[in-house]
């Protein structure tokens, strides 16, 4: 049912160019659709929390893994209204995020880099890199995966 998901996410205007070639688990949501863009063999997967008042990409590959929270907004917490800033949030080609990962707004994660679990995002990551922590940071390099 997963190509189903991404189809209702297509008629709530999110950006899936090919719907059965991506993974949403039920359990996933997305509180904007019409900001989300899901390129080929994305998933999102069980208990993902996606707030996206900005706009929201995960490229090529990419693997957003279980209970992880992609929160693409912060408040200015400098005036007294506190009004909603919004900043795109962006995962590149063959990048995993692991489980229960936090990743804030703004923040672009490169490709093939792998976020280990429970880290908190709140800066750009490069790409090749394996990165943990809190606040997150690269540790070591990743190398290219190998062949199945």
């Amino acid at each position: 049912m997963h190509g189903f998901r991404a189809w209702l996410l297509r008629a709530f205007g999110a950006e899936i160019p090919a719907p059965f070639q991506v993974v949403i688990f039920p359990t996933a949501r997305v509180v904007f659709p019409w900001r989300l863009a899901l390129a080929p063999r994305a998933m999102v997967g069980p208990d993902v929390l996606i707030y996206n008042p900005a706009p929201v990409r995960l490229d090529t590959g990419a693997n957003v893994s279980q209970r992880c929270h992609l929160c693409a907004a912060t408040h200015d917490f400098s005036r007294w209204s506190m009004p909603l800033v919004p900043r795109p949030i962006v995962v590149g080609r063959n990048a995993w995020i692991a489980a229960d990962v936090f990743v804030g707004p703004g923040v672009t994660i490169g490709e093939l880099c792998v976020v280990g679990a429970r880290s908190v995002v709140v800066r750009d990551l490069p790409p090749c890199k394996v990165c943990v922590g809190n606040p997150c940071r690269p540790i070591k390099d990743r190398a290219a995966p190998a062949g199945p």
